[in-house]
């Protein structure tokens, strides 16, 4: 049971520049409320420039050798069009971006679920991770 989870979709392998920050600011999050039934979670896709072409070994490998990531990674997804996993249809439709669309700009979208399964919000890939963290605390708190 969590109180509160985040839903990500990093692109770990990819050479953005704002990468680094992703990934150190989830560390962040995972370390500061993990023991407050939080999680973070990962989901690293290949539909965005060819940035995630290993297998999932690969990417687990790098993603902990690079980054440290200490959140949960899971197997790679397709998060858009017809190969879309079932958690991003369901996330899409429940919290579409500013414009109304549905689909996933780009790497580092952010989802934000409570404790109960409801779709708190949904952040843009250019969103900082740190721009979560007054929802993040009102949910945990």
């Amino acid at each position: 049971y969590f109180e509160s989870f985040i839903v990500i979709e990093p692109g770990l392998t990819s050479l953005k520049k704002n990468q680094l920050l992703n990934e150190d600011e989830l560390n962040k999050y995972q370390e500061e409320f993990g023991d407050e039934n939080f999680r973070v979670l990962g989901f690293p896709c290949n539909q965005f420039g060819a940035q995630e072409p290993g297998t999932e070994s690969e990417i687990l490998a790098f993603a902990k050798n690079k980054y440290d990531v200490n959140f949960t990674l899971f197997e790679k997804i397709e998060v858009n069009g017809a190969k879309a996993c079932e958690l991003y249809q369901w996330l899409k439709s429940a919290k579409q971006d500013e414009d109304g669309s549905e689909d996933i700009p780009w790497n580092f979208a952010k989802f934000i679920v409570d404790g109960d399964g409801s779709v708190q919000a949904r952040f843009a890939p250019q969103t900082a991770p740190e721009e979560l963290r007054p929802l993040i605390a009102s949910l945990l708190s």
